[in-house]
């Protein structure tokens, strides 16, 4: 008899980021010489403080099980970490730690939603928000955010996408896929719309926070009084500490919230290894003098990619103001005739027209549920970079002709 999997299989699609990568890596475990801007991963080295500090937990013994929702020494420096930064007061017992935001994130929705359920989320939107919305029984509610609005939601939009089904909204800044920003002011009027619609939690995902380039500042809706007692936060080391394979990120909001999302943990995962969680202890509260030069590192590359794909006839995006990915629109060579008589009919042909035949990965915007763009990451060298939109560049300018 065949395998016959749930019916909710049938509604989720596999991650377009992970899948534009993996077919990168297959090119070039075959010898091709591929540059991979699909994936949203610093290339810095973890930092050598952090590095040690999981060296020092593995020689003291810190092994074994922890607590499902993370070592007590753990969710301090979280706590710390807030007041700190974001002056916001949390007890260590209203925050969970998790392998990576992501399930975080996945274990909210599981716990609090039933069929039905509407969960509102801003497009573009990192492609894992409505998946992991649908296999937790939910319906995603996407609100386009168009281009001239900076990809940013309006409160007129917000207010239109809530019903009385509304349980949540996904909020993310700064954005994946755009680098959108949302400024106190915006988030305030935002703020004001869900006042009045008070049976909508919000989860607010700052996973790019310290990836904010000046004038631009961050801000988080965990920070309206008006809201917090409905706000879940979700962060961690991922992205600002180079510490992607760690597994570590973290929720901080309603002690009956957090207790839920820690039950559902306790049943499938546990805990995040040991290990990572004491090597995140020192990411959070120990010497961060490596994050000025990253920002300053990435601040370059984005100036980089985006004056350079500008200036290639075509295309053309925005300077986004946060994280490492730059939005680029591919809507003037739609119907260009390309390779083997094929023409380009949407962004995701023309994001296998790059991979297939000049050797970039990036991801379609259709991933993202944002027709006629794709997605750079420049989370990349400089010298990567500089090739990567060199090749863009010439493919741009061989559309019409037959590509050897």
């Amino acid at each position: 008899m065949p395998l016959r999997l749930a019916s909710r299989m049938r509604a989720v699609t596999p991650s377009a980021t992970k899948a534009m990568t993996a077919k990168a890596q297959a090119l070039r475990m075959a010898g091709h010489d591929v540059i991979t801007l699909s994936q949203g991963e610093p290339d810095f080295d973890t930092p050598a403080n952090v590095r040690e500090a999981a060296i020092a937990a593995i020689r003291d013994g810190h092994t074994r099980y922890t607590a499902v929702a993370g070592v007590p020494a753990l969710r301090e420096a979280i706590a710390a970490k807030l007041e700190r930064d974001n002056g916001l007061v949390y007890d260590p017992d209203a925050i969970v730690v998790g392998c990576g935001a992501k399930q975080v994130i996945f274990n909210t929705l599981l716990a609090t939603l039933d069929p039905g359920d509407e969960v509102v989320i801003p497009t573009p939107c990192w492609v894992s928000y409505p998946e992991m919305a649908r296999l937790a029984g939910g319906t995603p509610v996407l609100v386009d955010c168009q281009a001239d609005a900076r990809f940013k939601l309006s409160p007129a939009q917000l207010d239109a996408a809530i019903t009385p089904r509304t349980r949540w909204l996904i909020l993310n800044s700064p954005t994946n896929p755009t680098g959108a920003v949302y400024s106190e002011k915006e988030l305030s009027a935002l703020g004001d719309v869900l006042m009045r619609q008070d049976h909508v939690w919000v989860l607010t995902d700052d996973i790019y926070e310290k990836l904010v380039y000046a004038p631009a500042r961050f801000a988080s809706l965990a920070a309206l009084p008006t809201l917090r007692d409905r706000v879940l936060l979700v962060n961690g080391v991922s992205k600002a500490s180079a510490m992607t394979g760690w597994r570590v990120g973290y929720g901080a909001g309603p002690q009956d919230l957090i207790k839920a999302i820690t039950t559902v943990q306790g049943q499938t995962s546990s805990h995040t290894s040991s290990i990572s969680q004491y090597a995140a202890i020192e990411a959070l509260a120990g010497d961060q003098s490596y994050l000025a030069k990253f920002v300053a590192a990435f601040r370059d590359r984005r100036d980089l990619v985006c004056a350079r794909l500008n200036r290639v006839p075509g295309l053309s995006c925005r300077v986004p103001d946060g994280a490492f990915y730059v939005f680029v629109s591919c809507q003037a060579l739609m119907g260009a005739r390309v390779y083997d008589g094929r023409t380009l009919r949407s962004d995701s042909d023309f994001a296998l027209y790059l991979l297939e035949k000049f050797n970039v990965a990036v991801v379609p915007g259709q991933s993202f549920l944002a027709d006629g763009f794709f997605r750079v990451s420049y989370a990349s060298s400089l010298d990567d970079l500089e090739r990567a939109c060199g090749r863009i560049t010439a493919a741009c300018e061989a559309l019409g002709q037959e590509v050897a």
